[in-house]
């Protein structure tokens, strides 16, 4: 009788208790893993559970022209913001011609997604012209420091062990700047920052008086003299409509205090940042902070205008950073920053700093918009199709249990122990991967459970057929579960290496609730994969070292007689050759 090889494969194979423990142990952990974290059942999607509808209304005022190609722009962007990954289930739509509809299930934070779903994220480093502080605060204000914490870009990397960075300045401080003729010198000379500086630093008080401000820049220093950041209504329309070239006004808030900016013309836009990425400072327990690295084109910008920045006194050595109006930071620069990189940091939570850094890591929507509507939507009929939806797997599921009864007798424990661990591992890394990237269990992904049923029971038909040949061929059970094993791995690993293909194929080049489906084939895919090597060929090794189904029983399916199986192979002797005589 043929005997499997010696070996490292034969080691293997005379422990497969071993590999048993090991999956159930894992399934244990995920399971436990799943009850501690508190989600014990999958995040479903918007049309099983409902959810958040808003509805955007696009404006086209910030020098975009409102047409098709920038709507599908905004969408484009919006779903990236709200689905990153593609299986959050997160809707985003047109509708008409100035409409986008953004679907939101029930789950996720529809608080964070509508802030982050329509904001434009203009990014600006404007020079700083003037800064005061408003409200309660302007009443006494202190030029000196207080030590508040606020931006400091500096390079990824020192050159030439220089060390070369931004000081951070410790509060934006009040000064004579914010009225009077030093405001009026620098709007004159806002065109280029280091000149302004230098003349708001230099000119005389009666070359400054003998020189009348246009009425553009009359009209730009009475709306930074009232202006109140204190006060919402006049904060959120602070730099309205401003241009990226104009001269505006803007706010920000340090330790509580608002603080009013006279800003030069944008010398750094943030489509000029190349990636963005929310980060811990350990070393200098600065909290969270946003680091940037620039493209070759900002990276020059950037370089010079700190170089210009830096030889000019405060408030004009530094430097606004302005998300969408807002000043988020305002560094002091000391010396010409190069190499490409920058951080933000400031008083930054960790989710202030993630949404920053993914609104500038996904870029700017070419359109603002307002927010039309928010509505509820109900799951009723959401139900009653995961209801068929389940009814429908239930009766495949069955009538795949009666196949395998029918026809493998035995071997169908085999099967069903097998397809339960892979319902297992399905079901909890479903619950688990919802908190983990937000995916949600939509009508398309329970289509995709319900067809790995079938790839599933396709790989142990594969393997039991295997055997089955084997047995034909004259051998018994043991060697032929062992001797099955490298040719229906081999098939095993084609067929769902052709199915993972063509989920990741279906993920990649669509959208909406098609991924659901493919990430959901695809997950199943590499679970048969696991069940299959780790627990369907080690439980058969144990089963065939059993009486009922070492000794062909025609209960077991692996019947002799009935599988029409040759008589046993046997080795057999050279016949000894015949030696004559001699006379």
């Amino acid at each position: 009788m043929a005997a499997p090889k010696r070996g490292r494969s034969a080691s293997a194979q005379s422990k497969p208790g071993r590999t048993l423990a090991l999956i159930l142990i894992a399934i244990v952990a995920l399971t436990g893993g799943m009850f501690l974290s508190g989600h014990t059942t999958p995040r479903l999607g918007i049309d099983l559970a409902g959810g958040t509808s808003i509805t955007l209304e696009a404006k086209a005022d910030q020098g975009s022209a409102l047409n098709k190609a920038n709507m599908n722009t905004a969408v484009d962007i919006m779903n990236r913001r709200v689905n990153g990954l593609g299986v959050s289930e997160a809707e985003v739509q047109t509708q008409g011609d100035r409409n986008i509809i953004v679907n939101i299930p029930k789950g996720t934070n529809s608080k964070e997604a509508r802030d982050q779903v329509g904001t434009t994220a203009k990014l600006y480093f404007r020079p700083v012209l003037a800064q005061d502080a408003t409200g309660s605060a302007a009443a006494s204000p202190s030029p000196s420091a207080s030590g508040s914490s606020t931006a400091s870009p500096s390079p990824s990397a020192s050159k030439s062990g220089t060390g070369e960075k931004a000081t951070s300045s410790s509060s934006p401080s009040a000064s004579a700047t914010s009225q009077g003729r030093a405001v009026t010198d620098a709007l004159k000379a806002d065109s280029t920052p280091s000149a302004s500086a230098s003349a708001s630093s230099s000119a005389s008080p009666s070359a400054s008086a003998s020189t009348a401000p246009s009425a553009a820049q009359a009209k730009l220093q009475a709306q930074y003299t009232a202006l109140d950041c204190s006060k919402k209504a006049q904060r959120t329309k602070a730099g309205e409509g401003a241009k990226p070239g104009d001269t505006t006004v803007g706010c920000g808030e340090y330790s509580g205090v608002w603080y009013k900016y006279l800003l030069g013309p944008a010398a750094v836009a943030g489509t000029e940042v190349k990636k963005a990425q929310a980060v811990f400072d350990t070393q200098n327990a600065s909290g969270w902070q946003v680091t940037m690295t620039f493209n070759s084109k900002g990276a020059k910008k950037f370089a010079d205008i700190t170089g210009q920045l830096a030889k000019n006194t405060q408030p004009q050595n530094e430097f606004g950073i302005v998300l969408d109006g807002q000043v988020v930071s305002s560094p002091t620069v000391s010396s010409s920053i190069t190499g490409g990189s920058a951080q933000i940091s400031g008083s930054f939570t960790q989710d202030e700093a993630q949404n920053l850094a993914n609104m500038l890591s996904y870029g700017a929507l070419p359109l603002s918009f307002k927010e039309q509507s928010v509505t509820t939507v109900t799951a009723a009929l959401g139900g009653d199709q995961l209801h068929a939806g389940l009814l429908a797997g239930a009766i495949g599921l069955l009538l795949v249990v009666i196949y395998l009864v029918a026809y493998y007798r035995g071997l169908s424990l085999v099967a069903m122990a097998s397809l339960l661990v892979s319902g297992i591992l399905t079901y909890v890394l479903m619950a688990l991967l919802g908190p983990a990237i937000g995916f949600a269990l939509n009508l398309p992904a329970v289509c995709g459970a319900i067809v790995a049923i079938g790839i599933t029971a396709d790989s142990f038909i594969v393997y039991f057929e295997r055997i089955r040949d084997e047995i034909r061929e004259g051998r018994s059970l043991r060697p032929a579960v062992e001797r099955a094993w490298p040719r229906a791995r081999r098939t095993i690993l084609v067929s769902d290496f052709v199915s993972f293909l063509a989920a990741a194929v279906l993920f990649i080049v669509t959208v909406g609730k098609v991924q659901g489906f493919a990430f959901t084939l695809g997950l199943t895919t590499v679970l048969d994969v696991v069940v299959v090597f780790f627990f369907t060929k080690p439980l058969m090794t144990l089963l065939a070292r059993r009486k009922f189904f070492a000794s062909g029983s025609k209960w077991s399916g692996l019947d002799p007689k009935s599988l029409g199986a040759k008589p046993p192979l046997r080795r057999t002797r050279r016949p000894a050759p015949a030696h004559t005589k001699e006379a």
